[in-house]
């Protein structure tokens, strides 16, 4: 992918080890305005049409960090704040839709019906267009996606881990699931291709349980979004289901992904269509003990497909959600001609079937058209330790929270290789990845244009398979 222009080719071996290296303890390069106080939004039950976490949460659950300003967004009434957060620059802090239509730059895809939406380049970091994108708006299973990025690291996914009755505590009313049960054995493997495929917050409260229980990973995951400039997210409950005080938004939950896909076990979770799952222990005829398994499937239709809308070409992931107070929501990441965008839907007002991939699904369309012809009206910035890296001796000093950034150099990969390929696969052995590995290889990325330009690329995506 060809970089923009003035850019600087310093090309290194990129890493998500190095980015973590570099870390350092220091304050945010940028911040958002503190959200003004205001009532809460009840919790409310409902129910999921996509196998997406749903409804209330559970209100004896608390956070280290305490919700504020967390308006309902539910009603047709319902309009964004007068005054968001500028982080990623101050057109992002406007109401309204927000894009440079220049001369040559196609016009934006007519139906839109989003609260809140985002089109951002994933390797460069650029907003291509944006609506309301700080808009704090409830998330639902999309914080999967930040809980996977808190959370993956810490076990290897051979990790065996039997399901105590009190791992299952605590999950809400309505909740999709995948279909844990207790005393059997699963491995970390098994559970996060639960939280990933099914959406299961079964799944999530076992790892959470593993973790030192649901208040500690509450407190890392809300810690994990401040390192990470998503300054608008409050975790409640670590499943995404609805809970008072809980949000996100479109701006923070497209940071949210492009951290967790610099990790390869993250991309191929979330890009795996199918799956087989280990069920429950019973006796056969013969009176022996037996476990088989079932399949499960990927419920982000852009992925898997559905009746009403095929996958779409060159999707990669990331994750879906639907509750009573969030709507729908998604994220996701797709890659056509060597350009790797992000884009992030929440909430579309009509409420067809599958709506929320559709908006999508013209948003991707658009942003793929508009690469390279629309200038940006955003960055999506780094997370805090490096964004400090970037300001240290021998890089650029940059002013924060500019649209655009310093206009030197968005990054590609340095041969102007793809970063992932076109069509999402199925797989053998009953696991169907859209992301196959072919040879291990990193991009070498230009690194010393992310110093200066504090942008963050994403690694190889590495290639995906065709589907059969």
């Amino acid at each position: 992918m060809p970089a923009p222009k003035n850019s600087i080719r310093r090309s290194l071996l990129v890493t998500s080890a190095i980015v973590l290296s570099t870390a350092l303890t220091a304050p945010a390069a940028f911040a958002a305005p503190s959200p003004s106080a205001g009532s809460s939004s009840k919790p409310s039950a409902g129910s999921s049409a996509d196998s997406s976490a749903t409804a209330s949460a559970d209100p004896s659950k608390s956070s280290s960090k305490k919700p504020k300003d967390s308006k309902s967004s539910k009603g047709s009434k319902a309009a964004p704040p007068a005054k968001m957060s500028t982080v990623g620059g101050a057109l992002l802090g406007r109401a309204g839709t927000q894009v440079n239509l220049a001369s040559g730059v196609p016009v934006l895809p007519k139906g839109l019906s989003a609260r809140s939406w985002i089109v951002a380049d994933a390797e460069s970091g650029e907003v291509l267009a944006a609506h309301n994108a700080h808009w704090k708006l409830a998330p639902a299973s999309t914080l999967k996606m930040l809980f996977a990025d808190t959370l993956l690291p810490k076990w290897p996914s051979s990790t065996e881990h039997e399901v105590e009755p009190s791992d299952l505590a605590g999950i809400g009313s309505g909740s999709s699931m995948v279909g844990i049960k207790e005393d059997e054995t699963y491995t970390v493997h098994d559970l996060w291709l639960g939280v990933f495929l099914r959406s299961g917050n079964d799944a999530v409260r076992v790892l959470a349980a593993m973790n030192g229980g649901v208040e500690n990973t509450v407190a890392e995951m809300n810690e994990h979004a401040e390192e990470l400039q998503a300054l608008d997210t409050v975790v409640v409950s670590p499943d995404g289901y609805d809970a008072e005080g809980q949000v996100s938004s479109a701006y923070d939950l497209t940071l949210i992904a492009r951290s967790g896909l610099q990790k390869k076990d993250f991309r191929e979770y979330a890009s795996t269509v199918r799956a087989d799952f280990p069920g429950e222990t019973r006796k056969n005829k013969k009176g022996k003990k037996i476990r088989e398994s079932f399949e499960i499937q990927n419920t982000n239709r852009l992925l898997s497909g559905d009746y009403d809308i095929p996958v779409y070409q060159g999707i990669a992931g990331v994750k879906n959600g639907n509750t009573t107070e969030a709507g729908a929501t998604f994220t996701g990441v797709a890659e056509q001609d060597g350009r790797v965008l992000l884009v992030t839907v929440m909430n579309p007002e009509k409420k067809e079937g599958n709506q929320v991939y559709k908006e999508t699904a013209k948003l991707f369309d658009w942003g793929f058209e508009a690469a390279g012809k629309v200038d940006p009206v955003g960055e999506l910035v780094p997370p805090r330790s490096a964004a400090q890296a970037g300001a240290r001796p021998g890089g650029a000093s940059a002013s924060p929270g500019e649209a655009g950034g310093t206009g030197e150099g968005a990054l590609g990969a340095a041969d102007g290789r793809p970063v992932a390929s076109a069509a999402a696969g199925g797989g053998a052995g009953g696991v169907g990845t859209a992301l196959a590995v072919t040879g291990g290889v990193l991009v070498l990325l230009a690194g010393g244009a992310f110093l200066v330009n504090r942008r963050w690329p994403l690694p190889d995506l590495v290639r995906r398979r065709p589907r059969p």
